[in-house]
């Protein structure tokens, strides 16, 4: 190796001392967004517009602080070192489990009836509109696949796991990372507020959380702000639309290899396992754990306390890792193509939502 790898592979880091140099930022950002929660929780009215404080739970400022240490840390040349501590996917996926340790099997069995028409309703129709509208605007097939994915399943792991599969350039993973991020957030508050205003029960706000946000972390933040039971039915409904990453990445890879790339090798079936987001089978037993009595008839604080900050964790590296860069290259059309695709993700869950959670499988928790 050369000593300008050498001196590369330091600034960069992949090591444990990296790693542990990025937790500790990490966690005392976590820290930080905890206390400015507590300082305005219990306002009523923030700067006189009537809205109050609990809005602003800590998933916001978690958010928030991710995306304002990302160009300090940057800025000090910090940032790649570090990198290897910022672990959104980890953190979340320890507080999904740890969630599932606080409901019962039944509410999953309950609410999982609607949450899969749902899923398959929304997945299916936000990615085919997706996909169409891509081409009216003449996005290459590639972007077309990994922004449909994102935004009509889960985001971030979505849009990695469909670029696995149709090979797509890594630019074009960093632009759509960037919008899943830049619309979830705001949604990850405004959604709540919305659901307010319109006085939706929780198991509805749940489902429609978790049908229309993006990211199963802002899904989370959403719920949590509005309700404990909205958490809940949102991640359950979010995880359920999970579950169909390796199924379509699995449609994804045949589609490319037979159709767009004009191979004759079929995928694996084993793609399906590989894109399955493994996490889930966790917050399962952990319910079952729960619902048989091996826990206590209500989780310990300790529990809920882990969970609460494996979120936190969650969202500060959320945004820490928020990439813009890629943008520059990309142009509009995708950002365009994106928005509208929202808005019509938006609209179809909120009207699915009420109609399976609120008349066909009203949940009760």
């Amino acid at each position: 190796m050369t000593t300008s790898a050498v001196k590369q592979e330091k600034v960069a880091g992949t090591g444990t001392v990296n790693f542990l140099v990025g937790l500790v930022i990490v966690v005392v950002l976590a820290f930080l967004a905890r206390w400015l929660k507590g300082q305005v929780y219990g306002i009523e009215s923030l700067f006189g517009l009537g809205i109050p404080g609990k809005v602003l739970e800590f998933p916001l400022w978690a958010a928030l602080l991710g995306l304002i240490a990302n160009p300090i840390l940057k800025g000090l040349k910090v940032f790649e070192y570090a990198k290897p501590g910022f672990r959104t996917e980890l953190f979340l996926k320890i507080g999904l489990v740890l969630l599932g340790a606080g409901i019962s099997f039944k509410v999953i069995v309950t609410a999982a009836g609607g949450a899969i028409i749902q899923g398959v309703v929304m997945v299916a129709s936000v990615y085919f509109f997706s996909w169409w509208l891509g081409g009216k605007f003449g996005l290459p097939d590639t972007l077309r696949a990994v922004m449909s994915t994102a935004v009509s399943i889960c985001g971030v792991s979505a849009a990695i796991a469909a670029a696995g599969s149709v090979l797509a350039k890594k630019e074009e993973i960093t632009y759509v990372t960037a919008l899943v991020i830049i619309t979830a957030l705001p949604l990850m508050v405004i959604a709540p507020l919305l659901a307010g205003a319109m006085h939706m029960p929780e198991p509805v706000a749940g489902a429609w959380f978790g049908g229309n946000v993006d990211t199963t972390a802002a899904v989370v933040g959403a719920g949590t702000i509005y309700g404990e039971t909205a958490q809940k039915i949102a991640s359950i409904v979010k995880q359920t639309q999970n579950v169909l990453i390796g199924i379509v990445a699995f449609l994804l890879a045949f589609y490319f290899t037979t159709v767009v790339e004009g191979k004759k090798e079929k995928p694996s079936a084993s793609i399906i396992w590989q894109r399955f987001p493994k996490f889930v089978i966790g917050f399962i037993v952990a319910s079952l754990i729960f619902t048989f009595g091996w826990l206590a008839s209500d989780p310990s604080n300790a529990i809920k306390g882990m969970k609460d900050w494996a979120f936190c964790l969650a969202f500060v590296c959320m945004g820490l890792e928020l990439e813009v860069s890629g943008f520059k290259k990309m142009g509009w059309a995708p950002v365009i193509v994106y928005l509208i695709v929202t808005v019509f993700n938006t609209v179809l869950a909120l009207g699915v939502s009420w109609l399976i959670f609120g008349w066909l499988f009203p949940a009760s928790l």
